[in-house]
């Protein structure tokens, strides 16, 4: 292992010790049940032998559970009664609470789910028209530990991680919602055809239970979603990059925002830690990206900070070389922000001087405003318990 090698392995090791006081709750219920929702195939084996019965109900039970979208061990009809009701006795199939639902003029739609501790997350569908399809927007924290000077979340102390059942989670009980039920074989589902871990959070500081929970979205025999529909944003925790990478292969999404040291510093404090070459390094490296599988850069466009033609051509030199596009987002304003959306002339000079140079830069068209389900919009009410760790 080369000495860069050694050192990723090595701040990887240190992020998941850091990480590991934000733990999400046992898994187990306050009546001694455990949750099958969000365990790998062999934890759910493990779970079934245990219990005394044989290893081939666990497929049968991974399949109800995320195929059929089941909540009820009495419905698994090819499980005889007497074993439907050991299984209720001894395992839970959970999903998080909807604790409100709010749909946008614009059809966007924002559920705040709220978890067995109580603590709480929001959730945004949204809808492509022209599609009749849309995008899941996933939380991976409670809170955030980034503070993004431009995110409404970012301003929400991180209170904890969500474990890969609260993640799994979200994305069914949305499929609740919408009878999105059972998974489709072979095809594109209905409407939540997509997953984008842009919501609540930094997934890369939680990637065990993202990682967990995602390998479970991809099962073939269960939901079998695509990697090529799920899109990780991140705001650039670079070890972690080439571990997600290497165990996911989705797609990539991050959140840049400016094109010099100086600025990021100020606008996504991260960068501080991990600078820019870094960043774009990892970006470089990063598996499978092609003219086919693009690099999303996401930037969010900030009336007289970064939205000059210089800005422009700066980004354009900082990503050359990389299969990318850059999704420009017109900053969406939230309660007591510091900052204005720039003028949408300036947003359009911006775009074409980034397409003269051969990048796709679509201007992505706000949705949820109204509702405060628009990116950089999102956050809870929920708090960190007093003496819970820094």
């Amino acid at each position: 292992m080369s000495a860069a090698l050694d050192l990723t392995a090595a701040e990887q090791a240190r992020i998941r010790a850091k990480t590991a006081r934000f733990a999400p709750p046992s898994a187990r219920l306050p009546d001694g049940r455990r949750d099958l929702v969000g365990l790998s195939r062999d934890e759910l084996e493990g779970e079934i032998v245990a219990a005394g019965e044989a290893p081939f109900r666990a497929r049968q039970i991974w399949h109800w559970i995320y195929h059929q979208g089941v909540t009820d061990f009495a419905r698994m009809s090819t499980i005889a009664r007497p074993l439907q009701q050991k299984l209720a006795e001894r395992f839970a199939i959970g999903r998080p609470a909807c604790a409100a639902d709010h749909t946008s003029a614009d059809d966007s739609r924002k559920f705040l789910f709220r978890f067995r501790d109580g603590q709480a997350a929001e959730t945004v569908y949204i809808p492509d028209r022209q599609e009749d399809r849309g995008a899941v927007c996933l939380s991976s924290q409670v809170g955030c530990t980034l503070a993004c000077r431009f995110c409404h979340t970012g301003t929400q102390a991180l209170v904890r991680n969500l474990g890969a059942a609260e993640i799994v989670g979200q994305f069914m009980a949305v499929r609740d919602a919408y009878g999105e039920w059972p998974s489709p074989h072979g095809e594109t589902p209905r409407l939540l055809s997509t997953i984008v871990l842009m919501g609540m959070g930094e997934p890369l500081y939680n990637f065990d239970s993202v990682a967990q929970a995602m390998k479970i979205v991809m099962d073939n025999e269960g939901i079998g979603l695509s990697r090529r529909r799920i899109t990780l944003s991140t705001s650039g925790v670079v070890p972690m990059m080439d571990r997600a990478g290497a165990e996911l292969g989705v797609n990539l999404a991050v959140s840049l925002h400016a094109t010099n040291d100086a600025l990021r510093d100020e606008l996504v404090p991260l960068n501080r830690k991990y600078p820019l070459a870094e960043l774009i390094a990892a970006c470089r490296r990063y598996p499978g990206a092609s003219n086919a599988r693009r690099i999303t850069f996401e930037y969010v466009m900030l009336d007289s900070i970064n939205d000059s033609p210089a800005d422009a051509h700066a980004l354009v030199r900082l990503i050359a070389g990389i299969p990318a596009k850059v999704n420009l987002i017109p900053f969406n304003p939230w309660p007591g922000s510091p900052f204005a959306t720039s003028r949408p002339a300036v947003i359009a000079r911006f775009a074409e001087i980034v397409m003269a140079a051969g990048y796709a830069a679509p201007v992505r068209q706000p949705r949820g405003r109204d509702i405060l389900a628009a990116c950089g919009q999102l956050r809870t009410e929920s708090r960190r318990a007093a003496g819970g760790g820094a």
